[in-house]
């Protein structure tokens, strides 16, 4: 199945994908133009963690003049940097090169520490599609990205649809690719991953514990190019579906004196 989280007439709420149109928790059907999007993670009781990779497809990494990782590069993010489907990511006045990155996004389903890789599909919700967006600008060394390059707020469209794992019967089988304004700039394949998901799960819960809720992004392809206020950026991955969102210009911050 595929399961969304939107606003309709003012509260959030649950929804399923239903013949191209949204199933709400209490038969109601709408159609995807009459909701509000948002990232298609069911509220939890904590801080929810979330894990991206860098550098995971050695073409990207080339294409960044770094050196392929030789274990995973991982950083934290923080979940205001999430936004939902059709909505919007700013970006600052005063940078050069903003790029998006289309990434299979796994979503953790049930408490995860010491897991195997034989066993990491057990521990799996589902799937879904990140826009990790990116400020070349920030990008200081190998050891990126500092906090500016990635922690922007909303800066990380989500979605638009949590699919469930049974759903995806091979998640390192899946084609990715990015449109901006209609035109492909970016096509890929999950097969390309350095580090496949299995081996992810056991390496992040050799030593520490994910939870229901967690979020590991696990890196984008080559292909990334400059975006700029009011452009299009379409970011889909096969079986899970195509996550839209649009740039706008960040205002410089007015002056106090």
């Amino acid at each position: 199945m595929k399961h969304a989280r939107v606003i309709h007439q003012g509260r959030a709420a649950h929804a399923l994908e239903r013949d191209g149109q949204l199933l709400l928790g209490d038969g109601t059907r709408v159609a995807f133009d009459d909701v509000t999007w948002l990232p298609p993670l069911e509220p939890v009781p904590r801080a929810r963690t979330i894990l991206a990779l860098g550098l995971n497809y050695a073409d990207h990494a080339r294409e960044l003049a770094f050196r392929a990782a030789e274990e995973p590069l991982a950083f934290l993010k923080s979940q205001t940097t999430l936004a939902g489907h059709r909505q919007f990511t700013r970006r600052p006045a005063d940078v050069a090169f903003m790029h998006y990155e289309c990434e299979l996004t796994v979503v953790i389903g049930r408490t995860a520490r010491n897991v195997k890789c034989d066993d990491a599909y057990d521990f799996i919700a589902g799937y879904t599609v990140a826009n990790d967006y990116a400020i070349r600008d920030y990008l200081e060394n190998w050891y990126r990205p500092n906090l500016r390059v990635k922690n922007r707020d909303g800066a990380t469209p989500l979605g638009p649809f949590l699919v469930d794992r049974a759903d995806v019967p091979d998640p390192m089988a899946l084609a990715l690719q990015t449109r901006v304004n209609g035109a492909i700039t970016q096509s890929g394949n999950t097969q390309d991953m350095i580090f496949d998901v299995p081996f992810l799960i056991e390496y992040f819960t050799g030593f520490m514990t994910l939870q229901p809720g967690d979020l590991i992004l696990t890196g984008t392809p080559d292909g990334v190019v400059d975006c700029r206020p009011g452009d299009v950026v379409v970011t889909e991955i096969e079986r899970l579906g195509a996550l839209v969102n649009t740039i706008v210009r960040e205002l410089p911050c007015a002056s106090t004196t």
